[in-house]
């Protein structure tokens, strides 16, 4: 996201993060001085505010992300992806910021573990800010990705490293899907949402999906290897297929091609609005799951793959 921004003619990016040794290693490759860093933590509103000065967007990326380390310290989970984010859009409007985008995830729909409930959490502070402050200044929204191909923790890697070591490729389910999106894509979606959002929006990507299984080959066909595949079984916290938009957002979506805009949903605190009407329209409306989005096959997934930087480097080959 940082080069991208200093690929355009922006005046200055600030990064805020508590992790010194990232700091310095992105400053080095970077080179830009362009980019400031700020040592803070969201969890503390004071460096937030020391960060907002004189900003006009903000993208919100700052989390607690791996499953099981939120499973074991859930209320961790909580001070960061709940109270830090709440932090970070106070302190944006505070600040006069125009444009807040905060980064949520496929596992806040319909959660069943402690990260993705608190990016559910996440995901209604920034709505109620919205729906709060009709007036303000500050417009905040909300991106929702599936998984991003390559990203740090994510399958792909740890497919490589097995394939490189000559083990056996380890899979959870092999009938488990995934949606795909490439890291291009998924800073795409945040500039869309700096565009275009109004105060309380989603926006989604339309994405494709594959099975663990087809991934998996498509990643070894790549190294010209006929893997070896072990099945270890669903983790903790793990679902067999994941949600972008529940049945209930998409009913009020609006396709705008590429994307899903999903607008704030603005009913009053009148009760009777939430428990004496229905929506007779949701009896026909099924969610965006990547079980029903368009399905790759191995061929298909070994496509996307081939365009990756990261595989290109490992293969030394120029990305397709």
């Amino acid at each position: 996201m940082t080069r991208r921004l200093l690929s355009q003619d922006v005046a200055e990016v600030r990064i805020l993060s508590r992790d010194e040794a990232k700091q310095d290693d992105l400053r080095r490759a970077l080179g830009d001085q362009r980019a400031r860093f700020y040592l803070g933590d969201i969890r503390d509103r004071s460096s937030v505010e020391d960060a907002m000065h004189g900003v006009n967007l903000v993208f919100h990326a700052a989390a607690l992300k791996q499953v099981p380390s939120c499973e074991f310290f859930p209320a961790q989970a909580v001070l960061t992806n709940v109270n830090g984010s709440a932090n970070t859009i106070e302190a944006a409007a505070a600040a006069g910021v125009r444009s807040v985008v905060c980064l949520s995830t496929d596992k806040a729909v319909y959660p069943i573990n402690s990260m993705g409930m608190t990016k559910a959490l996440m995901e209604k502070t920034a709505y109620a800010f919205a729906r709060n402050n009709p007036g303000a200044p500050t417009t905040v929204s909300v991106v929702r990705y599936g998984n991003v191909m390559y990203s740090r923790g994510s399958v792909i890697p740890m497919f490589v490293e097995q394939l490189k070591g000559g083990r056996p490729l380890t899979l959870t389910d092999p009938g488990m899907t995934r949606f795909l999106m490439s890291l291009a894509d998924s800073v795409d979606l945040v500039e869309y949402a700096f565009a275009h959002a109004a105060p309380g929006d989603l926006f989604v990507r339309k994405a494709p999906a594959c099975t663990v299984h087809d991934l998996a080959m498509a990643a070894a066909g790549i190294f010209g290897i006929d893997p070896q595949l072990r099945t270890i079984g669903t983790r903790h916290g793990e679902k067999l297929y994941e949600t972008l938009l529940s049945r209930e957002e998409m009913a009020r979506a609006e396709d705008r091609g590429s994307y899903f805009r999903i607008p704030m949903d603005d009913r009053s605190l009148d009760y009777g609005l939430y428990f004496e009407r229905g929506d007779r329209q949701l009896t026909k409306v099924d969610d965006y799951t990547s079980h029903n989005t368009e399905r790759l096959d191995i061929a298909g997934v070994a496509q996307l793959l081939y365009g990756l930087a990261e595989i290109a480097r490992e293969t030394g080959k120029a990305p397709a």
